[in-house]
């Protein structure tokens, strides 16, 4: 990845408890993907930098976002190091892969890993993995709607 350091955090939300960073207790929250694509850490086509998919502004503020599962599937790509940015309605999302599900651009956030592609949409979604990951005890709880 070319220097990229990956620093993982820490989460009482997603672990439970700092004082028992052993103990996972699972939020039945969808690792692949679907409780992460609000902010997906992409590289920018233009250089190759970190720059950031988020839900179009004016969804937003309109209130589509309620019932449409992806927001009305608009989101624009923005990178804060060049400025690029670029707007797009999609009439479909691919979750699931190391790939921003809106874009087609690669996701910031992945390493490879034992032959295979590691890989965190965002640093939510990487603090999931990391909890997950490092319990000794992983605990199931009810599905988070």
């Amino acid at each position: 990845m070319g220097g990229l350091e990956v620093v993982f955090y820490r989460a009482d939300r997603v672990t439970g408890s700092v004082a028992d960073p052993d103990r996972f207790r699972d939020r039945r929250e969808r690792k692949y993907g679907y409780d992460f694509i609000d902010e997906v850490l992409v590289k920018c086509p233009r250089c190759e930098g970190c720059a950031v998919v988020l839900p179009h502004p004016e969804v937003v503020e309109n209130a589509e976002a309620g019932s449409g599962g992806f927001m009305g599937l608009r989101r624009r790509l923005r990178c804060a190091a060049c400025g690029y940015f670029k707007d797009e309605t999609v009439s479909s999302a691919v979750v699931g892969g190391p790939v921003d599900p809106f874009f087609q651009r690669p996701v910031w956030l992945q390493a490879s890993c034992c032959g295979h592609v590691l890989w965190a949409y965002n640093v939510r979604h990487l603090e999931l993995l990391e909890a997950y990951v490092a319990a000794k005890l992983r605990e199931r709880g009810d599905l988070v709607a």
